[in-house]
């Protein structure tokens, strides 16, 4: 995969979690944490675990192996949530912007939260966050509708007609 193929799906990325994060701000703290049929418990757990996913993948990618994800405790608002997320979505930006095709080709060695020794090209981890990012929108999307916040699409096309 080429640098900006990657860099286009990682703007994606965060344009359709900001899209996610600005409807989700409609929405009572009581509502953001109520439990619901998201795997995750709530809206805030799901998009807690999506952040934390961004985190540990972003930690490998630059040769750590963190043993564990975010805790969701450590994010008691959707504001609080949103700084992190800032901070992960510039420093995940600063990463991908100096990925070469060679580097993207490379494997990338890694520890799983359990210890186990991994290895992927790159390009696969990169378009993984993407691809998971994409299933947990998809779900809180549904919820946020539900409770009449819809994010409006959050597709790929829709993102990339409106760069044109």
């Amino acid at each position: 995969m080429q640098p900006d193929e990657i860099q286009t799906l990682i703007d994606y990325n965060y344009w359709a979690n900001g899209q996610i994060l600005n409807a989700a701000s409609q929405l009572s703290t009581h509502a953001l944490n109520a439990s619901n049929s998201l795997v995750w418990g709530s809206i805030r757990g799901t998009l807690v675990h999506a952040l934390a996913a961004e985190w540990i993948w972003l930690q490998r990618c630059i040769g750590q192996s963190p043993n564990a994800l975010l805790d969701e405790m450590d994010f008691p608002d959707l504001a609080a949530l949103r700084v992190r997320w800032d901070r992960e979505e510039a420093a995940m930006r600063a990463f991908v912007t100096e990925c070469t095709e060679a580097q993207l080709s490379s494997p990338l060695h890694y520890q799983t939260t359990s210890g186990k020794e991994m290895s992927q090209p790159l390009w696969q981890i990169l378009a993984h966050v993407v691809n998971h990012g994409t299933q947990h929108r998809a779900e809180v999307a549904h919820v946020l509708t539900e409770l009449g916040a819809s994010p409006g699409d959050v597709d790929l096309i829709i993102f990339l007609r409106d760069r044109t």
